[in-house]
């Protein structure tokens, strides 16, 4: 298969690194944040404002779509982007972790995973070759193939059944992807998992690395372990993922937190923190979280952040924002959606930006300083 990855740059004093990912709905210049958009829509904006800030590509979830609206009702779309009518790219997360937090309606085997529906009780069955199904017929720029997401602090033995799970699994969805042929339009991305094991995380990620992927998502993380141990195995597994392909870490989307994803050569990562932090009233700044419910905006006639491109920072003041938030009115929640989402591809901007100038080492630590108040 032909890599998809163009590596456009190198830093000279960390693993972080500029690059193009070529997909079926165009270019994604990396690193980048995705938005997540679980049902096929972003929470809070429209796709058209999701374009005029900048970005190309958004997630959706199987398991979601897979429940509803169905996959009748998208094959009859031809696909989620005319359903949604969103002309950038698209990926899928395969459900793997939305069955996983299910916890007593699943029950996974060799085979696959049982469980029952969060919305009706029904019972289904998630396979591998499934999961790669129903992604051909969402239409998915970049699919995920089904895996066994671990919770910390498990055992040694059950780490290791969860990750033999896991590559057999990778496995047949490669098998299965190359059965569909022409009808698999997109690319199957493998995933990472090992726990928090150094030597199952090593074979994982080189298993996964020299498989027939064109690109690998590091899993496993941001599962509720402390920062220190995060960092330490995010460090550690991408060692070990091949260079020549896009790497992936699900689940992050706080400025540190990407920061420290990008210095160890990561390309992609997405998370829901920035449309339910705006949802709950709390937005990003250069100075750290501002909590718009706080009383001490009331009176404040200054924008959320000075020079913000956004339209909340444009034409309204922290004192209305502070007044549509403490109202519970849905365009406070909106506004708010849109700042943080312009922020996040901002900030991407600004570290793509320091990583041509070979300064993203000092840029990171002047960044972090500020937003920590330090």
């Amino acid at each position: 298969m032909s890599g998809i990855f163009t590596l456009l740059k190198k830093d000279g004093e960390t693993k972080a690194r500029l690059g193009t990912v070529h997909l079926p709905h165009g270019d994604v210049v990396t690193p980048a944040f995705m938005p997540v958009g679980t049902n096929a829509t972003v929470k809070g904006i429209y796709h058209d404002r999701l374009k005029e800030i900048g970005y190309t590509m958004i997630l959706a979830n199987t398991y979601h779509l897979y429940l509803r609206p169905g996959v009748e009702v998208l094959g009859k779309f031809g696909g989620v982007h005319n359903f949604s009518s969103w002309d950038g790219n698209i990926l899928t997360d395969s459900g793997g972790f939305q069955v996983f937090s299910l916890s007593g309606l699943r029950k996974i085997s060799e085979n696959g995973v049982s469980f029952q529906s969060h919305i009706d009780g029904s019972r289904h069955i998630f396979t591998p070759e499934k999961v790669v199904d129903v992604q051909a017929v969402i239409g998915s720029d970049v699919a995920m193939c089904l895996d066994v997401c671990t919770p910390p602090e498990i055992g040694y033995r059950e780490a290791r059944k969860a990750w033999e799970i896991t590559r057999s699994w990778a496995e047949r969805s490669i098998c299965e992807r190359n059965r569909l042929g022409d009808a698999f339009k997109g690319n199957l991305f493998g995933i990472i998992q090992g726990n928090f094991y150094e030597d199952l995380r090593r074979e994982s990620a080189e298993t996964l690395s020299d498989m027939d992927f064109p690109g690998i998502a590091i899993g496993g993380l941001s599962v509720g372990e402390e920062k220190e141990k995060f960092n330490h195995f995010l460090a550690f597994t991408a060692e070990y993922t091949t260079y020549g392909k896009p790497r992936y870490v699900m689940g992050i989307g706080s400025p540190d937190y990407i920061l420290e994803a990008v210095e160890n050569g990561i390309d992609l990562f997405d998370c829901v923190l920035a449309t339910r932090m705006a949802r709950n009233g709390t937005v990003f700044t250069d100075d750290g979280p501002l909590v718009l419910k706080k009383a001490v905006h009331k009176f404040d006639m200054s924008p959320v952040m000075e020079g913000c491109r956004c339209t909340c920072c444009r034409k309204y003041s922290r004192a209305y924002m502070h007044h549509l938030v403490k109202c519970n009115e849905m365009l406070g929640g909106m506004l708010a959606t849109e700042h943080n989402l312009t922020y996040l591809f901002d900030l991407m901007v600004r570290i793509r930006r320091s990583i041509e100038d070979g300064t993203f080492r000092s840029f990171k630590k002047s960044y972090l300083e500020r937003y920590y108040g330090k």
